[in-house]
């Protein structure tokens, strides 16, 4: 009889813990950097590259490995590499690309000082992973790059991962069949009020959806109370806009919510 209540606390101690980490996903971060100048010449451009990527830890099991590797995929374009292993991939092919695509047109503009920014190029990722709704974590990444021109490029990737199995959730995974009308309308709404206008037409005029129609942004955040869809520099308006936020209240959203969204 103790053998038998010794096994049975056992049991419920490690069902204890499998529901702990079935309830969450841990993050740990991966960083790398690199730094590379173009010439052996004093005050040569440099390439600077910096990596810190919010990444599944082990102790989640298979579903750190799903998560990785959506990860993966969306920020550093590899599979099927830890990581780290990816991270540092990364960083060591964008700069030996530098190098070779930079250096020969360098060499033609050496002697001119002006032009020398032209070549200062970067690679910076940080990103964070938090709670999201009740029932997802929240992956938001920041890259901004130079690669000449004249200005970098700043861009936000949001990924909402299921904390229960930790797949990448859509917009299909929240909203029922037939959302697209009804959330148009809302998001197109949402614009006008943040850029202080009455319709599409004015808003055009202001540089927003020109030759196009409002669209939901499969990059947004997923919490209890609110949906943010972000909108990317050049997504819907021009880049000297920078990037569009738009945040709508679930309540809002009630007649396309799935059953499991709701509070």
């Amino acid at each position: 009889m103790k053998k038998f209540t010794f096994t049975v606390l056992m049991a419920c101690f490690f069902l204890a813990c499998s529901t702990d980490i079935d309830d969450t996903i841990v993050f740990d971060n991966v960083t790398a950097d690199k730094e590379v100048k173009l010439s052996n010449d004093e005050g040569s451009p440099v390439c600077a590259i910096h990596l810190q990527i919010a990444t599944a830890s082990e102790e989640n099991g298979h579903k750190a490995e799903v998560v990785n590797r959506i990860i993966q995929k969306r920020l550093l374009n590899m599979e099927e590499l830890t990581m780290q292993q990816a991270a540092d991939s990364f960083a060591n092919t964008y700069a030996t690309t530098y190098l070779c695509n930079l250096l020969p047109l360098y060499n033609q503009d050496r002697a001119d000082t002006a032009k020398r920014s032209w070549y200062e190029y970067h690679y910076v990722i940080t990103s964070e992973a938090r709670q999201g709704s009740k029932s997802t974590m929240a992956f938001i990444a920041n890259t901004d790059y130079y690669e000449g021109g004249a200005n970098s490029v700043n861009l936000r990737t949001a990924m909402n991962f299921d904390i229960k199995t930790g797949r990448l959730m859509g917009l299909n995974d929240i909203f029922v069949p037939g959302y697209e009308n009804l959330l148009n309308a809302i998001l197109q709404k949402a614009l006008c009020e943040k850029v202080g206008v009455a319709d599409i037409s004015d808003l055009r005029q202001k540089g927003y959806l020109v030759g196009m129609q409002m669209f939901p942004s499969e990059n947004f955040i997923l919490e209890d109370e609110t949906i943010t869809f972000i909108y990317n520099p050049s997504e819907i308006a021009p880049r000297t806009l920078s990037e569009t936020e738009l945040v709508i209240p679930l309540s809002d959203l009630e007649q396309i919510l799935r059953k499991e969204q709701k509070s």
